[in-house]
């Protein structure tokens, strides 16, 4: 009974093609929401100054920021199911453009935490209905596509960083250059809505109606989900102490610090563009394994060897182990159960984006009591647990899990 539907699955797509355009699309959204969080970022001590907050409301403010964007993860989610990732996605991109008005024209602590709501909320929603969608897009193609589209979500926070500095050496207004980003996400938005898909058209109906109606193991999704949520709270270590590692743990100056983060970035985008390809020879679970595998071996050279041309190395090599595994998790959440891909896949990446606003403030607190070095045990630590919790990407292990 499940052979049937991969067959006829095959089959539409070697008749059909794969919906290229789509797939296009799709990273166009990846890019817009990288470009966007990018420019937010960029701006923040800018908008720090015009609002005349502290650094401790401004904390405070990043967390509501991020409690709003894990609302709009777990409204998207069953709302992508209601009324299809096609209509959600680009209703999300407007959102998201809409919101962004708000940061460069608050004027107190109380307007940028409203906006800055609504932000999150908006962040929270497309980053659930873009990784739903791409995996609907994914069904229709012979082999993985996930790991290039979260590659674009890095390239347009890379091209952010470029153009946001242009703008700050410019003089340009945040105001105006937040607001210029807000209408471009609208616009694309807007242009790129026409190629997407429905979920369920990337295969006939007849095959869709033997896929079993039953619910997938509760126990698979908090897998799923625990294990999103180390990797992506590896991820937040590197983001916010790569750089501070080089400078107080080695000694270095702060520009050449920065080359720290910027190996483990590189690594981390070129990996994912990559990951694809090796996925379709190896598979997801292998791809999880030696990915954490390998980034716990560079995170651990990085604590062993503090010497800038091995923690190069070292910080290259956790971003590259840390680029594929994500993609992967998100694509067997969104595969449990079609009929509630967005809300499945709403709990994954939920607990993914908790890890990653955990990790930095974990590794802080763990500051107080033992050197940074040794604070990165803990990331390290969740790479091998990793390693040895993979089979659960496995094919029938769902089913193992039902039965057990």
């Amino acid at each position: 009974m499940t052979a049937a539907p991969a067959t006829a699955n095959a089959n539409s797509t070697t008749q059909q093609g794969p919906p290229r355009a789509a797939r296009i699309a799709t990273w166009v959204y990846f890019g817009l929401n990288g470009f966007a969080v990018g420019m937010w970022v960029v701006h923040i001590p800018n908008v720090e100054r015009a609002t005349n907050i502290s650094h401790t409301t401004l904390g405070l403010l990043l967390l509501i920021l991020g409690g709003a964007a894990f609302l709009g993860m777990q409204v998207a989610g069953p709302l992508a199911d209601r009324i299809g990732q096609r209509r959600l996605l680009p209703a999300a991109g407007i959102f998201l453009g809409l919101s962004l008005f708000g940061p460069g024209l608050a004027g107190n602590w109380w307007t940028l935490g409203l906006t800055l709501m609504l932000f999150g909320f908006g962040n929270g929603s497309i980053d659930v209905a873009m990784n739903s969608h791409a995996v609907v897009v994914e069904r229709a193609y012979p082999r993985p596509i996930m790991a290039a589209f979260h590659a674009m979500w890095s390239i347009g926070g890379a091209f952010a960083a470029l153009i946001g500095a242009a703008a700050l050496r410019g003089g340009v207004d945040t105001a105006i250059t937040l607001s210029a980003c807000g209408l471009l996400c609208i616009v694309v938005s807007l242009l790129a809505a026409r190629f997407l898909i429905e979920a369920g058209t990337e295969e006939p109906v007849e095959a869709m109606a033997e896929v079993p109606a039953q619910k997938p193991p509760a126990k698979l999704v908090w897998q799923l989900g625990a294990l999103a949520f180390g990797l992506m709270l590896a991820e937040g270590v590197a983001n916010d102490w790569a750089a501070l590692q080089f400078r107080d743990v080695i000694g270095t100056s702060t520009s050449t610090a920065a080359y720290a983060y910027g190996a483990f970035a590189v690594a981390m985008t070129v990996g994912r563009f990559a990951t694809d390809r090796v996925a379709a020879l190896i598979g997801p679970a292998a791809i999880v394994r030696y990915g954490a595998a390998l980034a716990a071996i560079g995170l651990t050279t990085v604590i062993f060897v503090p010497w800038v041309p091995v923690g190069l190395i070292g910080w290259a090599l956790f971003g590259l182990g840390l680029s594929g595994g994500v993609p992967q998790l998100f694509t067997a959440a969104g595969n449990l159960d079609r009929r509630a891909s967005g809300a499945l896949m709403a709990k994954v990446v939920g607990l993914g984006y908790v890890g990653l606003l955990a990790g930095p403030a974990v590794i802080g607190g763990l500051t107080h009591w033992v050197p940074l070095n040794v604070a990165f045990a803990l990331p390290v630590l969740l790479c091998i647990v990793t390693v040895l919790a993979a089979d659960v990407l496995k094919p029938g292990q769902d089913k193992e899990d039902a039965s057990s």
